[in-house]
């Protein structure tokens, strides 16, 4: 997760990492997206396999996590891991508050959701209380939130009671009236968080599942005004069953190549699913949304499953195989059947299979890493513990780009504010986007929260200064962090971290104007 113009923070599972603190393996670090190296994290409790979000603050929470079985480490899966906002560039002052003795969830969750909500709380959902070896033959089917609501008694969740046994990591999406989009297996809800009441939408189709351990992936599509319509983009994952006993699957089996699009309004429910294709299968496959609004699919396998050791014909203990070595870009706004494409895209040579990770960076690029599918650090086998970093590089970072300055460093809601902007020579100013984003919480084949609204902005008649209107609201954009980029004809700058609303601490009061 990006935490800072600087900083992006990996947590990791207690075992034998080669990174040290304090006598002992490190299972958090600092990452420095500028000289590119880690720095140790002093965690106390197994961030293993946990999620994270952002609060109204700017403080950014870690939930959930596993029971480790070295002594340097407590059960991390009641976890709650705080890192308030921090300046320092290296990360060197900056620290996390993880002290499970003091501060807990209420519930034990490996493999748990979180999602930012309109009131700057979090929502964490579903997960595991035990460890098993690929189902959720132990499930923790409710919500918690923190702050806490409900006196802190967790809700029951019914979609999570019936979608079940692969149903880890939900992919819960807020959306731009403040209801919850959640998947889990191949079934679809909206969640009214107000009223804690189901509407149930189509299952997404032809049996695909998308959660884990049979993980694809899923987004809200850029979200635009004046109307701000939501569309879920779900693709990958695997039309296996998961009545199938595990050891009855094999690393073999192929991902399925579906994508489901579906408009969230009362029309486009009826409709229900537009499908379409990737270029390839893929299970454990990420999403990343561009500042020009289009979306990248990378990392995942074209056969197989999540987990471990724990299919038939494992790859030394990969359940998976066959890596998607080659991104595509999904263009929403193309017409059906030439949405995706991999041209000019670059070939890395990585497997990036279970336990990798990819996320847009404040300059523009996509940060990848990681890739385990072990119980530990294994090497000399043919998907290796994976320690190696990678960017992908978009063209504009090779080329003169646009610049942002004297942008405020708070925006309101449904309020106009003014930035500068510098342009290159060459560049049509008559094809002007500017996105408000959060770039999620990336890990298991799903970014949480992350999120993309367009501004609409006038330029001025120097073209010199821009004047955005930012969201209605903070349903459409929850209160707390946010990067701003701006793309001149598909060339996109560096983005700039703003706080939306005042950045007090959660619960916050509405703001803004309906939609």
């Amino acid at each position: 997760m990006i935490i800072s113009d600087t900083l992006a923070i990996f947590y990791d599972r207690a075992t034998s990492d080669p990174l040290q603190i304090d006598g002992h393996t490190a299972w958090g670090a600092f990452w420095n997206l500028e000289t590119n190296t880690a720095s140790p994290i002093r965690l106390v409790s197994d961030s293993f396999c946990a999620s994270g979000s952002y609060l109204s603050n700017g403080t950014m929470i870690s939930v959930g996590g596993h029971n480790s079985s070295i002594p340097a480490a407590k059960d991390g899966r009641m976890g709650l891991r705080i890192l308030e906002p921090c300046l320092d560039p290296t990360g060197a002052n900056c620290t996390v508050f993880d002290n499970p003795e003091v501060l807990h969830l209420v519930e034990t969750r490996w493999y748990p959701s979180s999602l930012r909500l309109f009131d700057g709380s979090v929502m964490i959902s579903g997960g595991i209380h035990e460890a098993t070896p690929f189902y959720n033959t132990d499930p923790v089917n409710n919500y918690e939130f923190f702050p806490p609501k409900d006196g802190g008694v967790p809700r029951p969740s019914p979609i999570l009671a019936r979608s079940g046994p692969a149903n880890m990591f939900p992919r819960t999406i807020g959306l731009p009236d403040g209801k919850v989009f959640i998947a889990a297996g191949n079934q679809t809800i909206i969640y009214d968080v107000e009223k804690n009441t189901e509407t149930i939408l189509p299952d997404i189709p032809n049996g695909v599942k998308v959660t884990n351990p049979f993980d694809g992936t899923a987004a809200l599509l850029p979200l635009s005004p004046p109307h701000y319509t939501p569309e879920i983009l779900v693709c990958g994952g695997t039309n296996s069953s998961d009545q199938t006993p595990s050891m009855q699957l094999s690393a073999q089996d192929p991902a399925s190549d579906q994508c489901s699009r579906m408009t969230l309004t009362p029309e486009g429910i009826k409709r229900g699913w537009q499908l379409e294709r990737m270029l390839e299968g893929r299970v454990m496959p990420e999403m990343i949304l561009m500042p020009n609004g289009q979306v990248l699919i990378i990392n995942g396998a074209q056969t197989g499953y999540a987990a471990f050791a724990s299919v038939a014909g494992n790859i030394g203990d990969s359940n998976s195989d066959h890596p998607a070595f080659t991104p595509s870009l999904y263009s929403p706004d193309a017409p059906l059947g030439g949405r995706i494409s991999n041209h000019g895209l670059p070939t890395s040579d990585i497997p990036r299979i279970y336990h990798s990770t990819a996320t847009l960076t404040p300059t523009g690029n996509i940060l990848v890493a990681g890739s385990n599918p072990h119980g530990g650090i294994v090497n000399n086998t043919k998907y290796p513990s994976e320690f190696r970093v990678e960017y992908l590089n978009p063209p504009y970072m090779t080329v003169d780009r646009p610049k942002l300055s004297n942008v405020p460093k708070k925006v309101a809601y449904n309020a106009k504010f003014h930035m500068d902007i510098s342009v290159p020579k060459g560049l049509s100013l008559k094809n002007i986007k500017v996105a408000l984003m959060d770039l999620g919480f990336s890990t298991h084949a799903f970014h949480s929260s992350s999120l993309l609204v367009f501004m609409d902005a006038q330029l001025s008649k120097d073209g010199k200064t821009l004047t955005v209107t930012s969201p209605p609201n903070n349903r459409v954009y929850p209160p707390g962090p946010a990067y701003i980029f701006l793309t001149v004809d598909d060339v996109t700058s560096t983005g700039v971290r703003v706080m939306m609303g005042s950045g007090a601490p959660p619960p916050v009061p509405d703001q803004g104007v309906p939609l």
